[in-house]
């Protein structure tokens, strides 16, 4: 399941190792099993930070090639100080690189060669839910999201379509908020 430079690829996905790594997992499920992890730490008021590195898969602990440290913070009109997106926000790039990476690969191994794949996500929120300013009828989080794809490729408009479709129904990201998702919270006082 390693990647080499030298193998062709469509659309920058290594198609033979994606296909290898397809049948790997149908040939022991276990692999399939993932487990992702981020610390994140307060700064002050509304900001904290978030880092991500080491997570589990493919039947061992693995490292990114490097931490991805990343900032939320909430505006100055929330009582924040601006100092990088809102989490929620973080919620708009997740589904967006989510689709947008099952587009790649999905078209990929269907032969398709993309030329260009944009998109616009936005999200309606109510802060009457979030404020404890509703009678319970606000939800606390998104009211709706759209996305909206730009995509062209080597295909005509029904395949293009269908790859973004199939990206839909295949992403992890679209079904975490589409789904209800169990959470549980522990707390350690120190």
């Amino acid at each position: 399941m390693t990647t080499t430079t030298d193998r062709p690829s469509r659309n920058g996905v290594d198609t033979a190792t994606l296909f290898a790594t397809l049948d790997a997992v149908r040939g022991q499920n276990e692999i399939a099993k993932f487990q992702f992890r981020a610390s994140n730490s307060w700064v002050s008021g509304t900001h904290s930070r978030t880092t991500i590195s080491g997570f589990h898969g493919a039947m061992q602990e693995l490292e990114h090639a490097q931490p991805t440290v990343v900032d939320a913070d909430h505006p100055a009109v929330l009582v924040g100080t601006d100092a990088a997106p809102t989490p929620v926000e973080y919620l708009l790039h997740a589904i967006a690189a989510c689709l947008t990476a099952g587009i790649a690969n999905i078209a990929a191994a269907r032969g398709v060669t993309l030329t260009s794949v944009r998109s616009e996500v936005e999200g309606d929120i109510d802060l009457l839910g979030i404020l404890g300013l509703s009678d319970g009828s606000v939800r606390n989080g998104y009211q709706q999201l759209r996305v909206t794809f730009h995509i062209a490729g080597e295909a005509d408009e029904e395949t293009l379509r269908g790859i973004v479709e199939q990206s839909r129904r295949r992403s992890a990201v679209y079904d975490a908020l589409t789904n209800p998702t169990p959470v549980a919270i522990d707390v350690v006082v120190e």
